[in-house]
């Protein structure tokens, strides 16, 4: 590795460990809204470690919370969820192989899949190399399961004493987003996804149940695909 890919792999690794504290964050207000919504702390924590996808897990709760059904919950949470069945097939070039082209194990790939989020995906796309990518991936991965777990637990057990939006975590999710976009707007594809994204949405809104314009939106990631 020469000097200027260690610095390269050395801006990746601090992104991608920023990234992780600065969203983690935000598991502070889903441990809080789980209790309040009726769920115990070791159910807060359960959903946190299985699921591991921070809008179907608000989504789930703020349904139990409005005297939906568990299935209800589940249906909600489970759309929206979707999206990363096309994260997966954007990220399967960059992560399931070694810089040989051979594919990794069945064990390490379904470990993976269980990270294919909206930020492991955003940060491993930014990468010029698949190396680069791989590094962001497992990176941004681990930092925000150690991070959104360990938020879940302490948010669950302060219970209501702390006022999550009076603090400012709600806006975690948007910041992180925001923080991301420029590394995307540097080339035509990203630029191409992010405009057929806004324009779908956009389009959508005023037809379509709340949030569904945002998953069909997703559509913009298949720039990303590579033949």
């Amino acid at each position: 590795m020469t000097e200027s890919q260690g610095d390269a792999r050395k801006q990746v690794v601090n992104a991608s460990l920023t990234l992780g504290a600065a969203v983690g964050v935000t598991a502070l207000s889903f441990g809080l809204a789980a209790v309040s919504a009726g769920a115990s702390v070791w159910q807060a924590c359960t959903l946190s470690f299985f699921t591991f996808t921070g809008a179907s897990q608000f989504s789930a709760m703020s349904v139990v919370g409005a005297g939906g059904s568990p299935a209800a919950a589940f249906g909600g949470a489970a759309l929206l969820a979707v999206r990363n069945f096309v994260y997966g097939l954007v990220l399967a070039g960059r992560v399931a192989h070694d810089d040989e082209g051979r594919r990794f194990s069945l064990g390490r790939r379904l470990v993976a899949a269980h990270f294919v989020i909206d930020e492991t995906t955003a940060m491993t796309t930014a990468q010029s190399s698949p190396r680069l990518a791989r590094t962001a991936f497992w990176v941004t991965a681990l930092s925000l399961f150690i991070t959104w777990n360990l938020g879940t637990l302490v948010g669950a057990l302060a219970g209501s004493v702390l006022d999550t939006r009076a603090l400012g975590f709600d806006a975690a999710f948007p910041a992180a987003f925001l923080a991301m976009l420029p590394a995307h707007l540097r080339t035509s594809r990203g630029r191409a996804a992010a405009v057929t994204g806004a324009v779908v949405c956009l389009a959508l809104t005023p037809f379509v149940p709340v949030g569904v314009a945002i998953l069909v939106a997703v559509v913009g990631i298949l720039f990303g695909v590579r033949p």
